[in-house]
């Protein structure tokens, strides 16, 4: 567990800043037509372009700057010739490395028009990320977010992906603790200000259990259904939880 002070707190927000800025550029471009890999590379371009460093590529050997993943691939989409079509929605995971830290946030964009059980889908999921960042406040533990997160989802007829968690952040693109999508309150790591944390619900509209392809990272639903992911980086402050992926 990492305890950062305020300057490194602030040094986190810059990064993660940009990381918003990125997908802020990236909505105005999720239109039908478009290839992920252009997304990809418009991406790359900004995030240089800024000062920063797409924390994405080469890590772990992941090909590309961002995680485009369309429909019913839940996280770890590889970007490449697919062109999005009217109706789509596209899990936009995007990390960026600036002056030695790290920023991590992701938002699913409709493609054009959407049917109602997908705009339910990413409200959903939008509304779980909010309301596990609320309890990430000192003196709480990690399964009140985990717990905030599923209760929520689960009462909307939804599932939580379990296999894949969210974690801490700072130095380092993944640090503990894990952040799970489900758990029991009161129970887990202590929360304390200071800590960082990557708060990541992955929501399906079926069966909670993922496969991975054989590219070895793109990570779908096992019955074929959409999911959905959105991502804050926030930190634990003295009073409450301070969203540091905001545009604001």
């Amino acid at each position: 567990m990492f305890l950062r002070g305020r300057e490194e707190v602030e040094a986190i927000r810059k990064a993660a800043k940009l990381v918003a800025r990125t997908l802020e550029m990236l909505r105005d471009e999720m239109r039908p037509g478009v290839t992920t890999g252009t997304l990809d590379r418009l991406a790359e371009a900004f995030i240089r372009d800024h000062g920063g460093r797409p924390a994405f590529k080469g890590y772990r050997g992941f090909p590309a700057s961002i995680c485009p993943s369309v429909n019913d691939e839940v996280v770890h989409g590889i970007p490449g010739d697919r062109a999005l079509v009217e109706g789509d929605i596209v899990g936009t995971d995007v990390g960026v490395e600036l002056d030695g830290y790290f920023g991590d946030a992701a938002m699913t964009f409709p493609v054009g028009r959407i049917d109602a059980g997908a705009e339910r889908l990413l409200q959903v999921t939008r509304e779980a990320l909010m309301k596990g960042v609320a309890q990430a406040k000192a003196g709480n533990r990690v399964g009140d977010i985990s717990h905030a997160i599923q209760s929520h989802v689960e009462q909307h007829g939804f599932t939580v992906v379990r296999s894949l968690v969210g974690h801490g952040i700072g130095r380092q693109m993944h640090e503990e603790p894990q952040v799970p999508n489900y758990g029991t309150p009161d129970r887990g790591p202590r929360l304390m200000a200071g800590q960082v944390l990557a708060i990541e619900p992955m929501v399906n509209a079926g069966v909670a259990d993922v496969v991975t392809r054989e590219d070895g990272w793109t990570v779908v639903t096992k019955d074929g259904a959409l999911s959905a992911h959105f991502e804050h980086t926030v930190a634990v402050g003295p009073d409450g939880p301070d969203i540091l992926s905001l545009l604001e």
